[in-house]
C-alpha cells in the first residue's frame, strides 16, 4: 500500500540490506525469490498486476490457503521462464511454527530452485511436507474446511440466541471449553483467512454442504424421537472413523484433565448434559465422505487436532456416547440451541455454495463484533490449550 511507503522507509532506514519499494513492480523486478502473501480471492488480480515485471528466472510462490486459484494465476500471468514453488504454513498467526507442518509445492521448478526455497524456509523450524497443489487442496478441505464451518456455526448460533456461552454453566467445562475457546479464536482473526479456503477450494464446498446435511439429518431424528435410527447411524459412523486398525488401543488425544483445565468461566460442580450435535454431525460427515481424519495428521492444524480430540473423546467412550444419544431424544434443554445451530450450518453452507464473499464477510463480522470483548482472554487460553495439545501429539 503506497500510503505506508514513507513510514516503512523510515522504519527500516538503518537496515542496509532492506530496501522498501513503492509498489510491487520494484519488488518483482529485483527479487530472485518472491512470495505473494495476499488473500486467495485477490491472488489473480495481484499477480496480473505485478507478474509481468518478474525478474528473469526468478522463483515465485504464494502463501494462500487454496492453491487452485493461486497456481492458475501464476500459470496465466507469469512469464514461462519463471519457476513456481509454492508453500502454506498449516497453522494460525499466533502459533509457534516450530514443528508445525509447512507444505512445499514444487509445481514448475528445477530441483536446485526447490532446494533453495527449502533452505530459506528452514528458518521457521517447521516440518516440511511435500505435496502437489491438488493434494494440498484436498487435504486442507478434509482437515480445515468442515472444522471451520462447525465453529463458525456455533458462533453464529450463540449470537442469534444472544448468548455468551461462558456465562452459562451448560457451556463450561470439558468438551465445552474447546468449543468456546476455538470458536472465539477463529472469530478473532480476519474473515478472509477462512473465506478463501471455503469458497475457492473445490473440495471444501462439497464437504461443508455435507456437514450441513449431517447436522440437519441428525437434528430431524432427534426431533422425531427416532432413537433406534439415530443410534444406528451415529454408531455406524463412529466405527467407520474411529475403529481403524491404527487407532485401536491408542491413548486419547485429550484427557479429562486437559479438557477441564482451560475455561473462560467458573466450572460447575455438575456437568449439564448435552447431545453435542456439532460433534455427532462432524463424525457423520466424515463417514458420509469416506474421510478417515487420522490419515492426514501429518498435515493437520492445531485446531483440527483439538476438534478431532474432542470427537474422539466422545466416540471412544461407549458409556458417554450412549448417554448423549439418550439426551438427544429425551432432553429438550438444548433444543433451541440446536435449532439455531442447524440454521447456522445451513446458512454457512449456502453462503459458500453461492461463492458469495460479501455475504461471507457480513455473516462473519456480525458475529465477530458480538464476541470481540472476550477475544484477548480467549486467545490467551487458546494458546495454552494448543501448547498442551502439541506437547501430547
Amino acid at each position: 500500500m503506497k500510503d505506508k511507503f514513507a513510514g516503512l522507509k523510515g522504519e527500516f532506514s538503518d537496515r542496509e540490506r532492506v530496501t522498501i519499494f513503492e509498489d510491487g513492480y520494484g519488488v518483482s523486478r529485483s527479487s530472485d525469490y518472491i512470495i505473494y502473501s495476499v488473500e486467495a480471492e485477490a491472488i489473480d488480480r495481484v499477480v496480473a498486476e505485478y507478474g509481468r515485471a518478474t525478474k528473469k528466472r526468478a522463483i515465485v510462490g504464494g502463501q494462500t490457503s487454496c492453491k487452485a486459484p493461486e497456481i492458475a494465476a501464476f500459470e496465466r500471468h507469469l512469464p514461462s521462464d519463471i519457476e513456481i514453488v509454492s508453500c502454506h504454513s498449516l497453522h494460525g498467526p499466533h502459533v509457534d511454527p516450530t514443528g508445525q507442518p509447512l507444505v512445499l509445492i514444487k509445481h514448475r521448478a528445477s530441483q536446485q530452485s526447490f532446494d533453495l526455497v527449502t533452505r530459506i524456509l528452514a528458518c521457521f523450524g517447521s516440518e516440511h511436507v511435500h505435496l502437489s497443489a491438488r493434494a494440498h487442496d484436498r487435504i486442507t478441505a478434509d482437515t480445515q474446511a468442515v472444522t471451520h464451518a462447525a465453529f463458525l456455526s456455533m458462533g453464529t448460533a450463540w449470537c442469534a440466541n444472544n448468548q455468551f456461552p461462558w456465562e452459562h454453566s451448560r457451556y463450561i467445562g470439558g468438551i465445552e471449553n474447546v468449543k468456546c475457546n476455538i470458536t472465539l479464536r477463529i472469530y478473532s482473526n480476519k474473515w478472509h483467512v477462512y473465506a478463501g479456503l471455503a469458497i475457492l477450494n473445490p473440495s471444501a464446498k462439497q464437504q461443508i454442504r455435507q456437514y450441513a446435511e449431517s447436522v440437519t439429518g441428525l437434528f430431524k431424528l432427534m426431533l422425531g424421537g427416532h432413537k433406534a435410527e439415530l443410534e444406528e447411524r451415529i454408531k455406524t459412523a463412529g466405527k467407520a472413523v474411529f475403529n481403524t486398525a491404527g487407532r485401536r488401543g491408542e491413548p486419547l488425544l485429550l484427557s479429562d484433565e486437559v479438557l477441564n483445565r482451560f475455561s473462560l468461566g467458573k466450572v460447575p460442580k455438575e456437568r449439564t448434559p448435552n447431545n453435542h450435535l456439532s460433534l455427532l454431525a462432524m463424525v457423520d460427515c466424515w463417514w458420509k465422505l469416506g474421510i478417515v481424519p487420522y490419515d492426514h495428521m501429518i498435515c493437520s492444524t492445531p485446531l483440527f487436532r483439538l476438534w478431532l480430540g474432542v470427537t474422539e473423546y466422545l466416540f471412544r467412550k461407549p458409556a458417554l456416547l450412549d448417554e448423549i444419544i439418550d439426551i438427544a431424544i429425551e432432553d429438550n434443554t438444548f433444543r433451541s440451541d440446536d435449532l439455531e445451530f442447524t440454521f447456522a450450518a445451513r446458512g454457512w453452507s449456502d453462503c459458500v455454495s453461492f461463492g458469495d464473499f460479501s455475504s461471507y464477510r457480513a455473516r462473519f463480522e456480525k458475529t465477530q463484533s458480538y464476541f470481540a470483548p472476550r477475544f484477548p482472554e480467549a486467545t490467551r487460553v487458546g494458546n495454552e490449550m494448543i501448547k498442551v495439545l502439541l506437547d501430547r501429539t
